[in-house]
């Protein structure tokens, strides 16, 4: 399934989209809850539920007439992976990670496929990550890596979007990734079942229609399952917890000349089997 959190008629919900509809999960009678946080925290029963209703073919809208939001409007945790691919390490010039670095980007940056970044006044560098996301579908702790996909309710693409100066004028990177508007999410969460190889995906991040990034999965050195043992070896993982596993080169930073984005470009980021999102740049409003 491809799981959306969507607003229509001033109203926000949760569904599901096949083709050019949503299955609206409220008008269904299924007793889902209408957000993906609860839908997320009710596990089996909600995901056969949610089944039921996408094969009743009753309470479809049209997509063109919904917008879709995040699919987690607000995650408990984001919980992002730097460094993992090999040629944006080589790009940036810093040593290769030993264990996976991770970074927490904060859960009001998150917003929708299609909404718009915002170039803050305090900085010109700001860049753009494209990167798999993993999405987190059961409350857990110390996870295997032969486990791990089994606590993953599904994938979604995220931009990582980053201010660099900010960034890098800490020891850490929380202030540099965590700005309001600063990691698009979506369009959907793909299930498990509809992505059988997370570590087989083309991904692709175009800036004004010009290709930036181009790389596959594969080429992730610690992959999701890795990240997901890791991270839960030292805390609790959560229903919706979101998980962007890192980028690979050609971001802005790495270019030469550096290119950052400035108000009017597009951001458009793929991922095969997972989506794309396409987003504005414009000046922070006041």
């Amino acid at each position: 399934m491809k799981l959306v959190t969507f607003t229509h008629n001033r109203a926000t919900r949760i569904g599901a989209v096949e083709g050019d509809e949503v299955v609206d999960f409220s008008a269904n009678g299924h007793g889902l809850p209408p957000d993906m946080l609860t839908f997320l925290e009710q596990g089996d029963a909600a995901l056969a539920a949610a089944r039921t209703a996408c094969a009743s073919g009753q309470g479809r809208l049209a997509l063109a007439d919904v917008a879709l939001e995040s699919p987690i409007l607000r995650p408990p945790k984001i919980l992002a992976v730097g460094l993992n691919y090999r040629d944006h390490v080589e790009e940036t010039g810093m040593p290769m990670p030993q264990v996976p670095m991770i970074f927490n980007k904060q859960s009001t940056s998150a917003m929708g496929p299609y909404s718009d970044i915002h170039l803050p006044a305090e900085s010109e560098q700001l860049d753009y990550e494209g990167e798999l996301g993993i999405v987190i579908g059961k409350r857990c702790r110390r996870v295997s890596k032969a486990n791990a996909a089994e606590v993953i309710a599904g994938y979604t693409v995220v931009n990582d979007v980053s201010v660099r100066d900010w960034q890098m004028a800490s020891a850490t990177f929380t202030m540099g990734k965590s700005w309001d508007t600063h990691c698009p999410i979506g369009p959907y969460i793909v299930t498990g079942d509809e992505v059988p190889d997370p570590h087989a995906l083309d991904l692709h991040t175009w800036v004004n229609g010009e290709l930036r990034q181009s790389s596959n999965t594969k080429y992730l050195i610690f992959n999701c399952f890795d990240i997901v043992e890791h991270l839960s070896t030292a805390f609790t993982l959560e229903p919706g917890d979101v998980i962007p596993t890192g980028t690979p080169s050609g971001v802005a930073m790495g270019l030469d000349p550096v290119v950052w984005l400035k108000a009017g470009d597009v951001v458009r980021i793929t991922i095969d089997r997972v989506g794309t999102i396409e987003n504005p740049v414009v000046n922070e409003p006041r």
